[in-house]
């Protein structure tokens, strides 16, 4: 738990400890892919996803929520239920580490000071930054090209509640609406392999994280009466 904390703490050097309640933790699941090869179901878990994660409780509905995630996200057109994929055959595999930054928002009140067995639906929303391997499909074999990064807007649903006097247990499935077509390989941004995209090129890719998180909370008791 102390490596974790001094790793959050070189990614957010800003937080104060004493301000207002804190919690760190983990996070623990599997992504899966939707894009132009492989299945186009958007809740199947495939690969393992881990992750750390801080928030700062700034009111009993609402937390500035940080956290780095990382997964292998894959997608094999022999999975696909669509004929065409199918026949086409191509495949991929490629690394995601992300950087996240938001607002998570309680639908009911979840203060921390109250003892009592709490739950809450919540949502998550902000912006991230991942980096991943530029790929190019090359008569039918994937190639990478590049190290490259891009950004992508989080859509995160959940549920939690408090397991004892300081640690937070929630299940949680997080969409990701990434700023770039060329996660599985179909739109290479450099110009020597624009020969080969193909699929739907209007279309940007999405990963998903299902999974569950452990936090541990610390920190004076906020005077939410102030704001």
């Amino acid at each position: 738990m102390k490596k974790i904390f001094n790793l959050l703490l070189c990614f957010f050097p800003f937080i104060t400890l004493n301000a207002q309640i804190n919690e760190i933790g983990v996070f623990l699941g599997g992504s899966n892919f939707v894009g132009d090869v492989g299945k186009t179901t958007y809740i199947a878990p495939e690969n393992l996803a881990f992750g750390i994660l801080y928030k700062w409780n700034k009111s009993p509905r609402h937390s500035y929520r940080f956290s780095y995630t990382q997964s292998t996200v894959t997608g094999n057109d022999s999975k696909s239920e669509e004929p065409g994929r199918n026949k086409r055959g191509y495949n991929f595999k490629n690394d995601v580490k992300e950087l996240s930054a938001g607002l998570e928002f309680n639908f009911f009140d979840f203060n921390l000071h109250d003892e009592d067995l709490k739950i809450t639906p919540y949502i998550f929303s902000g912006l991230n930054y991942f980096r991943y391997d530029e790929l190019y499909i090359e008569n039918g074999i994937t190639k990478k090209d590049k190290k490259s990064g891009s950004f992508a807007i989080p859509i995160i649903l959940g549920i939690k509640s408090n397991i004892n006097r300081n640690f937070i247990l929630a299940a949680e499935i997080g969409a990701r609406y990434a700023f770039t077509d060329n996660i599985d390989g179909s739109n290479p941004e450099n110009d020597s392999f624009k020969n080969n995209q193909f699929g739907n090129l209007n279309n940007n890719d999405w990963y998903v994280f299902t999974g569950v998180t452990l936090t541990y909370t610390f920190g004076q008791k906020p005077c939410y009466c102030a704001e």
